[in-house]
């Protein structure tokens, strides 16, 4: 420390500098979700010009494009978390709120097909459990919701339903992904699939 220097003196930009490196992080993150939507197989030199930024600064902020896709599909879980909690507030039976989150979830996808991509490459196994757990817990809270009222069928365990649930759009996605079907005839016969699992006759 020189003479000049105060205890203080090295410290005091470095709120400043932390707050323009989240306005910069933040403005990455809105590019390459507008952009991913649109190109989802944007790289990164394109999303650094849409953010109006260096491709090091994007590196920067997101080591890898892996890393960038996966705070992107954050970005979009943290929507729709939203647009579900306001589902669920509806008061609707198990069923049909059930089937609203999976709409919800697949506009969602439909306008954002990078997340496809983390179907395949699949390199953040625990991020990917944590982005999945919100709707895990509300598909949980709706089938025993379902299975309690009588309006879903009560034998099997709860646990084993969700994950058939979810296996069930894991599949479709999966059709999506691979060009055999397109969103809008995945997400019909994912209803269809779900409505003869919960309430066989």
């Amino acid at each position: 420390m020189t003479a000049s220097e105060t205890p203080g003196d090295s410290s005091r930009g470095r709120p400043r500098r932390r707050a323009d490196a989240e306005r910069s992080r933040a403005a990455v993150l809105d590019a390459a979700v507008r952009l991913l939507a649109e190109r989802p197989d944007a790289g990164m030199a394109a999303i650094a010009a849409a953010a109006g930024v260096t491709r090091q600064t994007v590196y920067a902020h997101f080591g890898s494009r892996e890393t960038l896709i996966g705070a992107v599909a954050d970005r979009i879980t943290d929507h729709a978390m939203a647009a579900m909690d306001e589902a669920e507030e509806k008061g609707d039976s198990a069923l049909d709120a059930l089937l609203r989150l999976q709409e919800i979830g697949w506009r969602l996808f439909e306008r954002n097909p990078v997340l496809l991509q983390l179907g395949t490459a699949r390199a953040d196994t625990e991020a990917d459990l944590a982005r999945h757990e919100p709707v895990t817990a509300r598909l949980t809270r709706l089938i025993e919701k379902g299975q309690a009222s009588g309006e879903f069928d009560p034998a099997p365990p709860a646990t084993w339903l969700v994950a058939a649930v979810t296996a069930l759009g894991h599949a479709a996605g999966g059709e999506v992904g691979a060009d055999r079907m397109p969103v809008e005839e995945a997400a019909t016969w994912l209803r269809a699939a779900t409505r003869a699992l919960l309430r066989p006759d």
